[in-house]
């Protein structure tokens, strides 16, 4: 922690000056701010101190708004609306007020304006690791890859290798790497940020992403488990490395080792309100079930379709929207599969950020997953074959988004050949027969698949 003479005010390690902060308030912002970049548990309690020692430090209250808004849960935006209300009125610098304008952009839905406040502390100020972190966070939720690597790499390009926390700028820069397919070099940036911190999950989270973009599920396998503690003890990333070592599993053949960490690792999705965990825990279920179509996942649909259910009048995020169907497609459940599209027709009307992206992406998503589980497995190829050129806008990773692809094989399998489907996802006319479409209707499918698959 950078020592400030008597008179002026604390700065954090990297020099940024703290309004509103005391010499102890600010040591504890660091440390909400490092755990908050490596995913560590902790950071608000750090914030609790930080704020408790003093209550008028602007960048606490901005940290603590930005945790909240980094998520899809709308619940969370709500509340980081009354932090921006307490920091608003404190005195400020000039580069601490845009913080609180790309928060309160935040909050009125334009991420455009948000991430042009961002770029523009980060212009002025490389090292504000906080402005990094947030912009990447808000590039992943929107899909923004090109931006994501661009914005690291030139930032990265202008800090110090000694700079304290440089080494989570790499492990960002890894992770945008993968996600513009530069695999190698995302690696090695992975690697050396753990050589700095081996603690960092989000350096491990960006060398999981390596090994599935790779395809090298075996090491991704020996990788997770040799690095569990590091990665699953005390993280925010905790559930999230385990969807990554279960879908090792599944690339590697074996659905039931993937289905025993869904049953040991994964949250209750009645005991976890989190978001974040739900998706998780969709996106495995639904990946194991077309996998394994014996599996037995009737219980645990269920569970998660009643887990879902306060998310259906959401309108916030077309990402949450679509994994909310599959729960209600695997758990055969047509009255809330049917609320959860009569409630995006709704939203598709408006002129908001998550209307545009629902008459683009989660309409046409959420109605191809209801006729993937019916049968209808044209309208279902239609339609996920439409989404190819515009997928990448529902946010997420590559790995995430893969859900749509592997159902969209999946139904190009089976309607080729539908005595390989077992009977939940057979395609059945309204006389109870098996339909085969001609495979001459189905060739082009089979080609865009291949197409949604590549990088």
């Amino acid at each position: 922690m950078h020592r400030s003479p008597p008179g002026r005010r604390p700065h954090d390690a990297r020099g940024i000056a703290l309004s509103g902060a005391t010499t102890g308030a600010a040591h504890a912002y660091e440390r909400a701010l490092c755990a908050a970049r490596s995913w560590r548990m902790g950071a608000d309690a750090w914030l609790d101190d930080a704020l408790h020692a003093a209550p008028a430090f602007v960048m606490a209250h901005a940290l603590r708004a930005y945790l909240l808004l980094c998520s899809r849960d709308p619940r969370q935006h709500r509340a980081a609306r009354t932090v921006l209300d307490a920091a608003r009125g404190l005195p400020a610098d000039r580069f601490e007020r845009l913080h609180l304008t790309a928060i309160g952009a935040a909050l009125d839905d334009d991420l455009g304006r948000m991430r042009a406040c961002l770029d523009r502390l980060l212009d002025a100020r490389p090292h504000d690791l906080l402005a990094l972190q947030v912009a990447q966070s808000i590039d992943y939720l929107t899909g923004d890859t090109v931006r994501m690597g661009a914005r690291v790499g030139a930032t990265l390009r202008r800090l110090s290798p000694g700079m304290p926390g440089y080494g989570s700028a790499l492990a960002m820069h890894a992770f945008a790497l993968v996600e513009t397919g530069d695999l190698a070099r995302a690696e090695d940036a992975a690697q050396r940020a753990l050589e700095l911190d081996a603690l960092d999950a989000r350096a491990h989270h960006a060398m999981a992403h390596v090994f599935e973009m790779s395809e090298r599920p075996d090491e991704g396998l020996r990788w997770m488990h040799a690095h569990a503690a590091a990665w699953s003890d005390g993280t925010t990333f905790a559930t999230h490395g385990w969807w990554h070592t279960a879908l090792f599993h599944l690339a590697c053949g074996d659905a039931a080792c993937a289905l025993a960490i869904y049953d040991r690792q994964a949250p209750h999705p009645r005991l976890s309100p989190a978001l974040s965990d739900l998706i998780d825990a969709t996106s495995l279920l639904w990946r194991i079930r077309l996998q394994a179509r014996d599996a037995d996942v009737g219980g645990r649909a269920t569970d998660l379709a009643l887990a879902w259910e306060p998310h259906i009048e959401d309108g916030t995020c077309s990402f949450a929207d679509v994994h909310a169907m599959l729960a209600f497609a695997m758990a055969d459940d047509g009255g809330r599969a049917e609320r959860l599209e009569q409630a995006l027709l709704r939203s598709a009307a408006r002129p908001t950020r998550h209307g545009e992206t629902t008459r683009e992406l989660g309409l046409p998503a959420v109605r191809a997953l209801r006729a993937f589980v019916r049968g209808d497995l044209m309208v279902a190829i239609a339609l996920l074959a439409s989404l190819s050129p515009v997928a990448h806008r529902l946010g997420g990773s590559h790995a995430q988004r893969d859900v749509l692809p592997l159902t969209l094989v999946a139904a190009v399998e089976g309607a080729r050949r539908p005595a390989r489907v077992a009977r939940h996802y057979r395609p059945t006319s309204a006389t109870g027969r098996e339909r085969t479409p001609p495979i001459g209707h189905v060739l082009p499918a089979i080609a865009q698949a291949g197409a949604m698959q590549a990088p």
